[in-house]
């Protein structure tokens, strides 16, 4: 199978989630000046099993050399191709309260190739406001700045107005959505859209806080120390 067969093979979800992680640990690994890995090695740096990063990594086309492991530069370029990293991809944010300037100053976002190009709410006391050196602008001039098929839209708006704003990026030409919104979006076939609901993470991690607490032995009670009274025949 050759490197443009491999473009073409869907890749499973769960592995697509776990690439982004593989990519980081190859980056800190490249920065110490490690040139191969083994599988081993790679799968203990992310948190899972050798046998499933290698599964994960064939499904890209890459099974590393027996005995040396990866070449940790290439398989970086690989994963970074895969993840359109090689690429600059634009990305506009569409709803500038609380979460939406921590957004558009989020420093992370140039050096994994994602170039914040547009600011845009309708509020009155946010338009014009200048936020990680963008300005705001009203949302009626979202199609001035989307480049169809280039550009992905991130909603941190409310639940009641995700859907009306969603609306407006497609038509836009907006094919990628990022909804921060804490509700269920409607698109059209052609449209992806990832969901990040923060509330609903911190509810997974209290279920698993409160099973490790349930299975916390109790600690017997105590019994209180028998204690003589005067005068008492023993």
């Amino acid at each position: 199978m050759d490197e443009d067969d491999v473009g073409t093979v869907d890749v499973p979800e769960a592995t697509v989630a776990r690439l982004p992680q593989y990519l980081r640990a190859l980056s800190v690994l490249a920065e110490g000046g490690l040139q191969t890995v083994s599988s081993e090695a790679l799968a203990e740096a992310v948190g899972v099993g050798s046998a499933k990063l290698r599964k994960d990594l064939s499904h890209l086309g890459s099974y590393g050399t027996r005995g040396v492991g990866y070449d940790v530069a290439e398989l970086h370029r690989q994963i970074a191709d895969h993840l359109g990293q090689t690429t600059p991809w634009n990305v506009v944010i569409v709803g500038i309260g609380n979460l939406g300037h921590a957004l558009a100053g989020y420093g992370g976002f140039a050096s994994r190739g994602f170039r914040v190009v547009g600011l845009f709410d309708d509020g009155a006391h946010v338009v014009g406001e200048v936020v990680g050196g963008v300005r705001v602008r009203p949302l009626a001039e979202l199609p001035d700045v989307v480049r169809p098929g280039e550009t992905i839209g991130v909603l941190a708006v409310p639940g009641e107005h995700a859907q009306a704003v969603c609306d407006r990026l497609v038509a836009a030409g907006v094919r990628s959505v990022l909804n921060f919104a804490p509700t269920v979006l409607r698109v059209p076939a052609g449209v992806d859209v990832r969901k990040v609901d923060l509330a609903s993470e911190l509810q997974i991690l209290a279920f698993h806080a409160q099973r490790r607490a349930s299975r916390v032995p109790t600690l017997a009670r105590v019994a209180e120390p028998v204690t003589e009274r005067v005068g008492e025949v023993v």
